[in-house]
């Protein structure tokens, strides 16, 4: 399995957790788990235009863990944060500094 199948795996598996009906977990769990792989940021990845948009959505199929997700964190790196490790996009992001506590800068450092 590559570390991509991993990472895939585990977020699909972090967002079933929390997911409010059948639909979240085996349907929108699993495309926002493939679609965090990709390189931009995750709510243009899903087609939304906005984070706005992107934040309504998981609030509305997955609200207990909106609630735990801080407002300025991002939801990939949120993410990733929550499974322990870094999405292959965020170590060549450039919007590094609007990420909550993004720590991959200083990490590569």
């Amino acid at each position: 399995m590559s570390e991509h199948d991993v990472m895939r795996e585990k977020i699909e598996n972090y967002l079933k957790k929390y997911a409010i009906n059948d639909e979240a977990r085996y349907i929108i769990a699993p495309l926002i788990a493939k679609k965090s792989l990709e390189m931009n940021h995750l709510y243009q990845d899903l087609g939304f235009k906005s984070r706005v948009q992107m934040g309504s959505y998981m609030a509305e199929h997955f609200p207990r863990l909106a609630e735990l997700k801080p407002k300025d964190k991002l939801w990939k790196k949120f993410l990733y944060d929550a499974i322990g490790m870094v999405a292959p996009a965020c170590a060549t992001c450039n919007d590094q500094e609007h990420c909550f506590t993004c720590l991959i800068a200083e990490a590569s450092a």
